[in-house]
């Protein structure tokens, strides 16, 4: 066994990134007050292939030196948009087909290995404030919510972790089942 250089990954580049099929989801980023969190959540996007990433409310934007310093260039690959109110940016996805599933921890959430994906579902994944979580209206518009099983001491995990465990769980659901 040896470690792989960078120029043996076979890896897209930007231009290409652009042009290849994606997973039909979009990530909000609802309120989000760390730039390391949104840095990540690009690059874990570009990773993954998500559509584009909708950036709101708090949530910083780039071009920024700390975003920067986590996306490692993911922002240039990965398309976004920065919409003010979070409820705005679900409301406009909802309205053209995209379920609506926000990740938190509510009286109806399911856990996250009992999500069922269609293969020509279109997902919205909402991710909230480090703090606060999501936000009540967006909550009132989901369609769904989901939750990591968690069993030690703290009720959360960091949400550049949950969105990294989300997305991958979604793919590999999404592939199982044909698309993307």
């Amino acid at each position: 066994m040896k470690k792989l250089k960078l120029e043996e990954l076979g890896r897209i580049s930007v231009d290409e990134f652009k042009d290849a099929e994606k997973v039909p989801v979009c990530l909000v980023l609802d309120n989000v007050r760390s730039l390391h969190n949104v840095g990540s959540a690009f690059r874990t996007a570009d990773a993954f292939r998500v559509e584009k990433i909708y950036l709101t409310g708090i949530t910083g934007t780039p071009p920024h030196r700390e975003i920067h310093k986590t996306a490692l260039g993911a922002t240039e690959s990965v398309d976004w948009e920065y919409v003010g109110k979070p409820e705005e940016a679900v409301s406009k996805l909802k309205s053209l087909g995209y379920k609506i599933v926000v990740i938190e921890q509510t009286t109806e959430s399911q856990s996250l290995h009992q999500l069922h994906v269609g293969p020509d579902e279109k997902l919205c994944l909402v991710f909230g404030n480090e703090v606060t979580g999501v936000s009540e209206p967006v909550i009132e518009l989901a369609d769904m919510a989901i939750e990591i099983p968690q069993s030690g001491t703290k009720h959360s995990l960091n949400v550049s972790v949950c969105l990294g465990i989300v997305l991958w769980e979604l793919v590999r659901k999404l592939k199982f089942a044909g698309a993307g």
